[in-house]
């Protein structure tokens, strides 16, 4: 069986929108390049489960927050991801309704993983696989050598698609067949769909 394996932000996912941003900064007191520098340069532990929800957005606004601010910032976070690319989930609804191998790999934290696993078109994906829940994050070879164990599947049986070359090539790396995302109708040409 062939497996095709979807990243999710800016894949299934559109992009946070930028008043959302605004408003994760607002809610924070921070200033919003600031708060946009330090969201990023801490994500990657945060996605790999390196840091608690309290962690992160103290480490993000450097200083400490209390469990109020952390529900509100983590609340926003999760639904500031939570905007379908409906080209995108189209494919992936026709993929699923065709019976094909269909699987999730997303770098994400347990909280969002836990609101993202609420939405409907991820949770009719029957195989999702987040980093905070595993403690690995892509690129790293070990996260895919994960997913192609838990598909029960050969690396060269996964197709997988994401819109960062450097998660890309590690698929490829892996042995896996690997597709970069640009947008949902090169995605269906790339499908042959």
């Amino acid at each position: 069986m062939t497996w095709i394996v979807f990243d999710y932000g800016n894949v299934l996912s559109l992009s946070q929108p930028e008043p959302e941003v605004e408003a994760m900064a607002r809610t924070a007191g921070a200033d919003l390049e600031t708060f946009r520098a330090g969201y990023w340069k801490h994500r990657l532990d945060y996605d790999r489960a390196s840091l608690t929800d309290g962690d992160y957005w103290s480490a993000v606004l450097g200083r400490p927050t209390d469990p109020t601010e952390i529900d509100r910032l983590t609340a926003l976070d999760v639904a500031s991801w939570s905007h379908p690319d409906e080209g995108t989930v189209a494919i992936l609804r026709e993929l699923l309704a065709a019976g094909g191998g269909v699987a999730l790999l997303s770098n994400a934290p347990v909280a969002t993983a836990d609101g993202l696993d609420r939405l409907p078109w991820i949770a009719a994906i029957p195989h999702r696989v987040y980093s905070g829940r595993i403690g690995l994050v892509k690129p790293d070879r070990e996260i895919y050598d994960h997913l192609a164990a838990e598909l029960g599947a050969h690396p060269a049986d996964i197709l997988f698609i994401d819109d960062r070359p450097e998660n890309v090539e590690g698929a490829r790396l892996a042995g896996m067949t690997g597709v970069l995302f640009t947008t949902a109708a090169a995605l269906r040409h790339a499908l042959a769909l």
